[in-house]
């Protein structure tokens, strides 16, 4: 018999080490001036000041996510360099509804056995995505688990973390009566409500991610791997010119448009949205024509092309649509707390 060992068990520590070789040039490709050189460190160093950036009162923000079953999608097309950029889409979009600068992410991947290229096309989106977001991966766990992930399964997480000064978060505080709603679009399905999509269109249809629709213009597998936007560039954009005028920053993800845009509106505030303001994207339509889905379930599951909310005073609304391409799809009115749909 031969004796036992880490490879005997499921990990195998010199594939191991070949794919954590790969990962440091693409972890480079996103570090600025601020990343401070650790060689063989245990953890990543990031500076607040320098470079050009000073910060008098700073205070962390910090998000944390994942992709979700969309990792499924990605497994039946055989692609895994586009799911990397969802996870830190997801977290980093969070941490810009509170006025924040992302400085850093970290990703955590977890797999069923040592795979070099199926974790180096992970780690590639997830720089892909640093360099979107203009934040610096830093570091990160690879962790082989054959007991808790079966064959190819995998999972991914990711988390960052920001800073905003002290008297400049955006957290909805200021909101008032007569602000506006200004939708950015989506970028199609972003990274929620997959188990749902994935049930009307591998269950219910009996699609295959190679079968080409029409009314998209593109194959299943191209539709539901489209990449989350992320909002960096946007929200610094709109807080350069109209810190001051805007009031709230709200994410569209799982809950749709009225909860996520309804929890952050103080006291006394509600937002009205209408529907009718905007065209919605064929993937909605599509997935709901497939599947039979009452358009209350869409609202309440899906971004339904509106993937980031700014709210402004009446002001300041159109032109912040004119210059950051959106559109004012409703106001804020006198109310409980929270958001509705008119239409």
């Amino acid at each position: 018999m031969s004796p036992l060992s880490y490879q005997s068990a499921g990990v195998d520590l010199e594939l191991y080490d070949e794919a954590m070789s790969r990962l440091p040039a693409m972890m480079q490709r996103t570090h600025s001036p601020r990343v401070m050189p650790l060689v063989g460190g245990f953890a990543g160093l990031f500076q607040l000041n320098g470079a050009g950036k000073s910060y008098t009162n700073p205070v962390l923000v910090s998000g944390t996510d994942g992709v979700g079953t969309k990792l499924k999608v990605a497994q039946r097309c055989n692609i895994f360099n586009t799911v990397g950029i969802d996870l830190v889409a997801m977290c980093v979009n969070d941490c810009l509804c509170l006025g924040a600068e992302p400085l850093f992410f970290l990703d955590y991947l977890a797999l069923g056995k040592d795979n070099p290229d199926l974790i180096a096309q992970l780690v590639e989106g997830v720089t892909a995505g640093c360099l979107q977001a203009q934040s610096a991966l830093i570091g990160g766990e690879t962790a082989i688990m054959p007991s808790v992930y079966a064959g190819e399964e995998f999972d991914l997480a990711g988390f960052c973390v920001g800073v905003v000064e002290k008297d400049q978060i955006v957290d909805g505080s200021r909101i008032q009566v007569g602000d506006q709603l200004v939708a950015i679009p989506s970028s199609g399905l972003h990274s929620n409500g997959y188990s749902l999509v994935r049930k009307i269109v591998f269950e219910h249809a009996k699609l295959e991610v190679g079968d080409y629709i029409d009314q998209l213009g593109q194959t299943v597998g191209e539709a539901l791997l489209a990449p989350t936007r992320i909002y960096a560039d946007v929200v610094a954009q709109a807080l350069a010119e109209h810190r001051d005028a805007i009031r709230g920053i709200a994410h569209i993800t799982g809950g749709g448009l009225a909860d996520n845009t309804g929890r952050i509106m103080p006291a006394g505030c509600h937002a009205v949205v209408d529907r009718n303001l905007w065209e919605v994207p064929a993937i909605f339509t599509w997935l709901q024509s497939l599947g039979d889905v009452e358009r209350e379930e869409m609202f309440r599951v899906f971004n339904m092309g509106v993937g980031l909310v700014f709210i402004t005073d009446p002001a300041t609304a159109p032109l912040l649509a004119e210059k950051l391409q959106g559109t004012l799809i409703g106001q804020v009115t006198p109310g409980d707390a929270g958001a509705s749909y008119v239409n």
